[in-house]
């Protein structure tokens, strides 16, 4: 059990260091570089699509915002929005080619990510003090301006097509959260 693991595993490292490298790899190429057969390596990834998706980096639960989590909403969001930014610049290679996956339209939704809605689950954790505060409708529509905001494609935009350095493009990404929160909350006041 404990080699099946160190194998993917192998494989995942593999492929992230292409990706990091500017190659979109095959199995054919991670499997070299891992050390590890073309046709076991199959056998764990049928696909480069499947490949690639399994070098997507996996923040788990329902849940960014910890074991003990701020009440304020403010903070929530602004814990949200950094552990998204955070994981952007840390696995933006692999993010990028998730994201490349999520564009095509042959490939089945579970096989991506990106289309799973997790993120508009971690908004509403983050909004969650809002929650019978706002309307339903829009409670809903802030969720997904956030989730909007806060994503690799936005990231993707402002890094390419804005020129902003990663750092700044985070930063931008942070205070957009915020600025929608804001906004959201003066609203309803």
């Amino acid at each position: 059990m404990r080699q099946k693991a160190r194998t993917r595993d192998g494989l995942v490292a593999a492929t992230r260091q292409l990706l990091r490298e500017g190659v979109t790899p095959s199995v054919e190429q991670a499997a070299d570089l891992a050390q590890v057969s073309r046709t076991t390596a199959y056998r764990y990834f049928p696909s480069q699509r499947a490949l690639l998706a399994g070098t997507f980096p996996q923040l788990e639960g329902g849940s960014l915002l910890g074991e003990d989590p701020p009440a304020d909403v403010r903070a929530r969001v602004a814990l949200f929005a950094a552990e998204m930014t955070e994981s952007i610049l840390g696995n933006e290679a692999e993010m990028r080619a998730m994201l490349r996956l999520s564009l095509d339209p042959q490939v089945p939704p579970q096989e991506v990510a990106l289309r799973q809605g997790r993120r508009t689950t971690w908004v509403e954790d983050a909004l969650e003090p809002l929650r019978g505060v706002l309307p339903a409708a829009r409670f809903h529509e802030l969720t997904l301006q956030i989730a909007a905001a806060a994503g690799i494609e936005t990231f993707v935009w402002l890094v390419d097509v804005g020129g902003t350095d990663r750092g700044a493009a985070a930063s931008v990404i942070t205070s957009m959260c915020g600025a929608l929160l804001e906004r959201a909350l003066q609203q309803a006041s």
